[in-house]
């Protein structure tokens, strides 16, 4: 039977895609629910599932542009099953001559007769269940590989003659690799002046488009402050162990900054807003936006009510939504609708920045990397761990007072994180009920 794979909807408003890149060669043996492609658009990139377990043509060329529902390749899956049923059929022939073989002897002197062709016959049978040729017995095959393999009766030789072509997508893997001594490392002294040119992704091209479009259509300004992270790099050095223990994830500085972030958003309900027409809209929760690098540009997964979670929570979420969104595997959903954005260019050395605003929200939050410097604590100079911070912000919804006591009131929860539990009020205000 053909089974035709049609291309998905990203989204209502999507009506063509780019098929970024084919994950399995023409011709190749694929399994049911297995990833053989990347379709990507101008806002997310989502994986193209195989339906059923067969051989793959491909009629849609990677790189292609195509209208949604467009079917990109058929899998015929009758293929896999005749190749099942004749391994299936060599096998039982092979243990039907062991069975055979097993018969009692009707004296001792043909037991060793019955013994030799016992042997003979196990070592068929173990030739019959794995006819790897012997260039192909060093492949590398995970588990999960290996488990598909023996439900749809395939072996190592079968894949390797599947794979009519290889595709930059197995170069890059190979070249990834560090246990590979095959590949040579090119010599150190070694001169180039080669050039690589590849195609403008949708998603980059969407990005761009969107970065101008601020650039020129909002009044944006970035006011800057440090903050001294003593405070919450004794929090993670004194409590790192049990935190990882008990929740299954390290505790980080984002999670830290996205519940200090919640706060003061609802103390500076004008930072938390956005235009809309001829209203300004505030919202009385905080969905805030994390900027995640990915191997095709800046993807923003949102946590949705941060204001109602703990650290832990925020923690966990933040760990899922970035790996996920490494992996391209982020839904549309889960990148719309935040009210503000964090951005941590610390993670790469950066020392300060002025991040550009995520629209139609009305500021961004930079965070930068720690490095010890002097400061005055007290009239004496100490050396600190500090960090710059900065807030971009539209200056035609939000005034200079709320974005600077917005980045100060981020500040003095981050260097007090109790005050995170407690909120805006610290614990001596909550005794005197001020």
């Amino acid at each position: 039977m053909i089974v035709e794979i049609s291309i998905p909807s990203p989204g209502e408003s999507i009506t063509e895609v780019v098929l970024a890149n084919w994950l399995v060669a023409d011709g190749a043996l694929v399994g049911k629910n297995q990833e053989i492609a990347e379709v990507e658009s101008d806002k997310a990139t989502l994986p193209l599932i195989a339906e059923k377990a067969g051989r793959i043509k491909i009629l849609v060329a990677q790189g292609e542009t195509v209208q949604v529902g467009t079917v990109a390749c058929t899998i015929d899956t009758s293929v896999v099953v005749e190749e099942s049923d004749r391994i299936r059929e060599n096998l039982t022939t092979a243990e039907t001559a062991v069975t055979s073989s097993k018969k009692p002897a009707m004296n001792n002197q043909a037991a060793p007769e019955v013994a030799r062709q016992q042997k003979d016959h196990t070592e068929e049978k173990d030739r019959t269940e794995s006819p790897i040729s012997p260039e192909n017995k060093e492949v590398k095959v995970t588990p999960l590989a290996k488990k598909l393999m023996e439900e749809q009766g395939v072996d190592v030789d079968a894949i390797i003659r599947g794979l009519k072509k290889l595709t930059s997508h197995e170069v890059k893997r190979v070249l990834d690799n560090p246990d590979n001594a095959a590949v040579a490392e090119k010599p150190q002294n070694a001169f180039s002046r080669e050039t690589r040119s590849e195609p403008i992704s949708q998603l980059r091209k969407k990005l761009s488009t969107r970065l101008v479009a601020v650039k020129n259509e909002t009044a944006m300004l970035t006011t800057f402050n440090e903050i001294d992270m003593s405070a919450a790099i004794h929090l993670r050095q004194q409590y790192q162990k049990a935190f990882s223990e008990k929740h299954g994830v390290k505790l980080g500085y984002m999670s830290l900054f996205s519940k200090a972030v919640a706060i003061a958003l609802q103390q500076f309900p004008r930072v938390n807003s956005l235009i809309d027409g001829d209203a300004i809209i505030s919202h009385q929760y905080a969905d805030i936006a994390i900027a995640v690098q990915t191997d095709k540009g800046l993807m923003v997964p949102v946590l949705r009510n941060v204001e109602s979670k703990g650290v832990a929570q925020i923690e966990k979420e933040i760990a899922e939504l970035a790996s996920r969104a490494r992996a391209f595997r982020l839904s549309i959903e889960e990148m719309s609708g935040g009210t503000f954005t964090i951005t941590n260019g610390g993670v790469f050395g950066s020392m300060l920045s002025t991040p550009i605003i995520n629209p139609p929200q009305s500021g961004i939050l930079g965070m930068h990397n720690i490095v010890e410097r002097p400061v005055a604590v007290k009239g004496k100079v100490e050396i600190r761990p500090v960090m710059y911070v900065a807030l971009s912000y539209d200056h035609r919804v939000i005034d200079g007072r709320d974005s600077v006591s917005f980045l100060v009131k981020v500040k003095e929860l981050i260097e007090a994180p109790y005050r995170l539990l407690s909120g805006s009020r610290g614990v001596e205000q909550q005794l005197l009920d001020l």
